[in-house]
């Protein structure tokens, strides 16, 4: 894995990081970010998607990314389009 640095949370002081990465290798967007709260949590394990299994399986877990990323998110995704091609 080869993890280019995108961006970080502008808000960020030195404790608090939400932080993306695309991988180099497979083009993979990696989040660092807040664990979602119990709440959200089990939203997101009642409300589930067309084909998907209802819970949240034990190899995932439900992050919550500060709409502060969001120009970030977008340079990543664009960022693993140009390592796909």
């Amino acid at each position: 894995m080869r993890l280019e640095f995108i961006g970080i949370d502008p808000d960020t002081m030195k404790n608090g990081s939400p932080t993306v990465w695309v991988d180099g290798v497979n083009a993979d967007i990696v989040i660092q970010s807040y664990a979602a709260d119990e709440e959200t949590r089990g939203q997101c394990a009642r409300n589930t998607a067309p084909g998907h299994a209802q819970g949240i399986p034990d190899h995932e877990t439900v992050i919550r990314v500060p709409a502060r990323l969001v120009p970030m998110l977008r340079e990543a995704c664009d960022a693993a389009e140009r390592a796909q091609l």
